[in-house]
């Protein structure tokens, strides 16, 4: 490790999110060899006990409850953002005006107009210095880089079509509780952009391509639901009362892609028996390449330019050293997990901020997620009429 002034880094925000990012700073000084020394210095909270309980448990070396003062901090360095997208654009602008560099959960925002003054913001910072990146941490899952590098270097030929989903069940039951990610005003929308956003940024950056425009449907399958007492993330205890389930359950929609291929999206949290299954497959005229999360160690390929007597998908274990980020980690079979792409998105944020260049993927690229969300949505509106999607020149993926 480079030796020198280390980033320190301040967490607003300490729930499920919360914990995975920590996990992430915790690991990645450990296990790879940073270019400058990486603290965690504050995590922030509206309830003092309950944050001062989440510094103790991630290793944090303290707690405080006002964002505002510890981004004014002339200690702190990177800004990690893991609250409710409702307070997105609001704490990263005042970082980035405050010249701190800036990691922001996803969906970027909750509203394309949010977005926009996210990017507008870090693009001005980027020309002091400051950096910034959105959490789409799929991205870094080893299998997931290495289906983005099979296709640029054209193992499945041209890109025909996209099939991707995003299915959970949390929701199934009627009686968990009415939390904060189904509430419009704290989640923005329900499956679509919790969820439906992952698959939306997988597919643009596996296939290097854009989504253009959709066609689309949302359902709000449980309209009421009781009011959460105590819990946070994906569970809770119920209060007394009930209320109104203000976002989707579920969204399937089609997408036109910018090199003229077709993709699918289903994201859902009534898919009974599911858990956190995420599958990407894009076939090509020359094969195909299949990614799920719940085998999130492997891909599978079909080479439909081998004999015909030896086609079949084939599995590619993606455990060795020369897979993405895999040799900082064990030997070939001993496998990653959910947690590992945490440590790799830190790993790539320290990186980008000691070379002085722009991480991926920018606020730029979260804006572009957030303006296929907002088509979406429109289109269901709109009797699912096609619907083109805006995407600026500089959401470049």
């Amino acid at each position: 490790m480079t030796q020198g002034r280390p980033l320190r880094v301040a967490m607003i925000g300490y729930g499920f999110m919360g914990a995975a990012h920590s996990v992430g700073w915790r690991q990645a000084p450990r296990m790879f060899d940073l270019p400058v020394p990486v603290e965690m210095a504050v995590v922030v909270g509206r309830n003092g006990a309950a944050v001062t309980a989440a510094a103790q448990k991630w290793g944090w070396a303290e707690s405080a409850t006002d964002w505002r003062e510890v981004i004014g901090r002339d200690d702190i360095d990177i800004v990690d953002i893991v609250t409710p997208g409702d307070s997105h654009a609001e704490i990263a602008v005042a970082a980035l005006a405050a010249g701190k560099h800036v990691l922001c959960e996803k969906p970027l925002a909750n509203t394309v107009a949010e977005a926009q003054e996210m990017a507008d913001a870090a693009a001005q910072a980027a020309t002091r210095g400051i950096r910034s990146m959105v959490g789409f941490t799929y991205r870094r899952v080893p299998a997931v880089t290495l289906l983005r590098d099979l296709i640029a270097e054209g193992m499945v030929g041209r890109v025909q079509q996209v099939r991707a989903a995003y299915r959970q069940d949390w929701l199934v039951d009627p009686a968990m509780p009415l939390a904060w990610r189904l509430q419009k005003e704290h989640a923005g929308s329900g499956a679509l952009g919790d969820i439906g956003a992952h698959i939306i940024d997988m597919t643009q950056f596996v296939t290097g391509q854009t989504v253009d425009s959709v066609t689309g449907v949302l359902e709000t399958i449980v309209a009421e639901r009781p009011l959460q007492g105590e819990g946070s993330g994906l569970s809770g205890t119920a209060a007394e009362g009930f209320g109104q389930v203000t976002v989707d359950d579920a969204a399937i929609f089609t997408g036109r892609l910018s090199g003229g291929a077709l993709a699918s999206f289903e994201a859902t949290r009534f898919a009974t028996g599911r858990k956190n299954a995420l599958t990407i497959e894009v076939s090509g005229d020359k094969g195909a390449l299949l990614f799920d999360l719940e085998d999130l160690n492997s891909l599978q390929f079909y080479d439909r330019t081998a004999a015909e007597d030896r086609q079949g998908f084939t599995k590619i274990l993606v455990t060795e050293a020369s897979h993405p980020y895999v040799a900082a980690w064990w030997p070939a079979g001993h496998m990653l997990g959910y947690e590992h792409g945490f440590t790799h998105q830190a790993v790539d944020f320290v990186a980008a901020i000691a070379d002085g260049t722009d991480p991926h993927p920018s606020f730029a690229e979260g804006l572009s997620v957030q303006q296929v969300l907002d088509a979406v949505e429109r289109s269901n509106e709109n009797d699912s009429a096609w619907v083109r999607v805006h995407v600026p020149a500089a959401a470049s993926v």
